[in-house]
């Protein structure tokens, strides 16, 4: 009796297998003059869940952009009386710096925390984060760690947020010396992308988000990357209306591959979004962050696009026209921090490292994009650091010759 009750007791546990499917929708909207009275696009965003009851707002604004738009928080809390039966902010704008000294302190993170918290946000609330694609990155992190996540809306205020980091999915802020070493995959609740940010940004912000059309167009459309040639001038000269284009075209390129690709959120060891970006991270850590994100990934292209050619992957005329663009637009090819220690590929002030670390960060094996032709990436998972160092060398003989050149 004992041993057929055992018996019957002796399950067979076989693993339950488990599939979550979670559907994400965010748009990404153009607009002039966003907080404008008579603009109610924000509003409608807010009240798009179909709530009736206003929603709280806790308000992150890059301290920077400040300096150029003095009247923004006065027009801000204007909007917000306008349209106080949708919204209200919960506090008063927090306002943080620009660029990438808000993604090394933490302490940023701990007072959004501590706004949401004494507002009593909840799941349903809002963090709204306007400013470039380091306060959005950080306020993101922040908005998506409080109560597992509240929603986000994006309001990108330079090129490079506009047309590549505020239109993804990622949140992150550097810590242990590494880019975005803590972070999170959230979508945004909406995105709004306002044209007149951009008419006082300083000319190094400007130029710095193209580099991102560039590297988009390098890896997946060679008509783009033949607008962004045709027009280089144009654009280095401030042209709102090629901007606007270059902007558009770039968001939808990349905004298509995180829906398209099949891996939204990088489970996987590739991500072709960041060609260039293995050399870029580096390079702006090396620099102590000197150099614009869109600079380092300038510098990036560069080096891979030369790499791409001396593997014998990519034309040198394809080579040669990448960095004839580059340098029209207006950007250096060349630092002296690339040649630092190059001997020695395992010191935290080599270049090189920077491969190293862009395996450990996205896990398994090294994956990095090269082309095979305009428009044509291709994923490689091993790298000959000898062509690297002749390509580095031939980055600095181009460089020197277009300065002896002008």
């Amino acid at each position: 009796m004992k041993t057929s009750l055992k018996q019957n007791l002796a399950i067979n546990f076989q693993p339950i297998s488990q599939c979550v499917r979670v559907s994400f929708n965010y748009d990404v909207h153009f607009t002039r003059g966003l907080f404008k009275l008579d603009n109610s696009l924000l509003a409608q965003a807010i009240a798009a869940d179909g709530h009736s009851a206003a929603k709280p707002v806790v308000a992150v604004i890059d301290g920077g952009l400040l300096q150029y738009q003095d009247k923004l928080l006065e027009k801000l809390l204007a909007y917000a009386q306008r349209y106080q039966d949708v919204f209200t902010l919960s506090s008063e704008p927090i306002i943080v710096p620009g660029g990438e000294t808000v993604k090394n302190d933490s302490r940023f993170i701990e007072q959004i925390h501590q706004s949401i918290n004494l507002g009593g946000l909840c799941r349903h609330s809002y963090v709204l984060a306007i400013g470039g694609g380091a306060v959005l990155d950080m306020a993101g992190y922040a908005a998506t760690t409080a109560h597992r996540g509240i929603r986000l809306l994006r309001v990108p205020t330079t090129v490079l947020a506009q047309n590549d980091s505020g239109v993804g999915v990622k949140n992150g802020i550097n810590a242990f010396g590494k880019k975005n070493f803590l972070g999170t995959f959230m979508p945004p609740y909406a995105v709004l992308n306002d044209f007149d940010f951009l008419t006082t940004l300083d000319d190094r912000d400007w130029r710095s988000g193209i580099a991102e059309a560039v590297k988009v167009a390098l890896i997946k459309d060679r008509n783009f990357f033949d607008f962004i040639q045709t027009y280089a001038e144009k654009l280095a000269n401030r042209d709102m209306d090629i901007m606007e284009r270059l902007i558009y075209r770039c968001s939808q390129l990349h905004l298509e591959h995180i829906a398209g690709s099949g891996d939204p959120f990088e489970m996987g060891s590739s991500r072709p979004l960041d060609f260039g970006h293995w050399a870029a991270h580096k390079l702006e850590h090396l620099t102590n962050y000197s150099l614009r994100h869109g600079e380092a990934v300038a510098i990036g292209i560069a080096l891979d696009s030369t790499y791409s050619y001396l593997t014998g992957q990519l034309l040198r005329s394809h080579w040669q026209q990448i960095l004839t663009t580059l340098k029209i637009l207006g950007f250096a090819l060349y630092l002296p921090t690339l040649t630092e220690q190059l001997d020695r590929p395992d010191h935290p002030h080599c270049l090189f490292r920077g491969l190293t670390e862009f395996r450990e960060h996205l896990g398994g094996e090294l994956t990095i994009t090269l082309l095979q032709g305009i428009g044509q990436g291709i994923e490689v998972h091993k790298v000959d650091l000898s062509l690297y160092r002749q390509a580095i060398l031939m980055l600095q003989d181009w460089e020197l010759s277009s300065v002896l050149s002008n």
